[in-house]
């Protein structure tokens, strides 16, 4: 008998990043970013506790026991604009290779939609350097339209 998608992810629990969660949130971005070089451990450690402290900003992730299977991070962004409203960000979407095809990015992303509405966001935005027509339906069918034109720079390699 198969399984169903919801005995998949029944064991699943999502929360916010917390102290503790570093090493299996590092395991997991390997699947984002396989050619990054591995972090040197004392900055990730200072990077990550600046996250946790940064208002407004929460890596969700989706743990199966105490293996980070799947996460996206939102940072709400205060603004003088559209009477004070904030707008959010949506980056780092990822899930373990193992965990695909469970609904949990979908999961991620509604509880970070969620939270900047709960917040009082008036958008949430997200980029994706994706062509594969399938990520962008993912991403349109959680609710993001495709009507803005997305611009990046990066910085240039320092020798």
């Amino acid at each position: 008998m198969a399984d169903s998608a919801s005995d998949k992810t029944a064991d699943i629990v999502i929360r916010p990043a917390a102290a503790g969660d570093l090493p299996t949130l590092l395991a997991l971005y390997r699947h984002l970013n396989h050619d990054d070089p591995d972090m040197d451990p004392r900055l990730a450690e200072d990077r990550f506790t600046t996250i946790l402290a940064h208002p407004g900003m929460t890596i969700f992730i989706a743990f199966q026991d105490d293996l980070a299977v799947s996460s996206v991070t939102l940072v709400i962004v205060p603004n003088l604009t559209r009477c004070g409203a904030s707008y959010a960000l949506i980056e780092n979407v990822v899930t373990h290779a193992h965990y695909r095809q469970r609904g949990l990015a979908r999961a991620l992303i509604a509880t970070a939609v969620a939270t900047a509405w709960e917040k009082n966001c008036y958008k949430v935005m997200l980029l994706t350097g994706s062509k594969n027509p399938a990520t962008l339906r993912f991403y349109a069918n959680c609710g993001f339209s495709q009507d803005k034109t997305g611009f990046q720079i990066r910085r240039p390699a320092v020798n």
